[in-house]
């Protein structure tokens, strides 16, 4: 009976989580083993291990061994070659998904450094902005307070020249009034 989709999740994506693909498994088993070897643990018993090997068949009777010292301890370095040709090329894959994940890493801080500086240069623009509009504002202010003051000075003046007119039409009234 074929599943029919659901309407709530993309196309392509079921319920289940994702398993990570056996690339990605393999990736973190070159870490893992990269970060293994480059412990003081790992080669301590690496040490250990050549040091019991030769031990064994140095001292154990000759039935018992299965490396002659004779020859160079032949095994031996065909185990620890072995081990070394494992060792680097995992360690390199090791390097190379860390060298992705940097030059991921370097991207978003990129990235990140661009919005930050678009964010400042807003900001400063902003800044002079409200300067301006503080700079404007406090003239407008002197502006108005030396209007005023100038349309005061008007007023009084008017007032002033109103009284001498009055007091001049009153006079021309007063004799002319007298005289008919």
């Amino acid at each position: 009976m074929a599943r029919s989709p659901r309407l709530d999740a993309p196309l392509g994506r079921g319920t289940t989580r994702a398993r990570p693909t056996s690339r990605d498994r393999f990736g973190r088993f070159t870490e893992w083993v990269a970060r293994a070897m480059g412990t003081p643990a790992f080669l301590l018993m690496l040490t250990l291990f050549c040091v019991a090997w030769i031990l064994w068949n140095t001292l154990t009777p000759d039935h018992l061994r299965f490396d002659d010292a004779a020859l160079g301890f032949t095994a031996l370095t065909l185990m620890l070659s072995l081990q070394a040709s494992y060792a680097a090329p995992l360690i390199l894959l090791a390097q190379n998904r860390q060298d992705d994940r940097d030059r991921v890493q370097i991207e978003q801080d990129r990235q990140r450094a661009e919005r930050n500086l678009a964010d400042t240069e807003y900001l400063a623009r902003e800044i002079v902005a409200l300067r301006m509009a503080l700079e404007e504002r406090n003239t407008q202010l002197v502006t108005r307070d030396v209007l005023r003051n100038e349309l005061k000075a008007l007023l009084a003046e008017l007032e002033t020249a109103d009284e001498k007119h009055g007091e001049k039409l009153g006079a021309e009234k007063h004799t002319g009034g007298a005289a008919s």
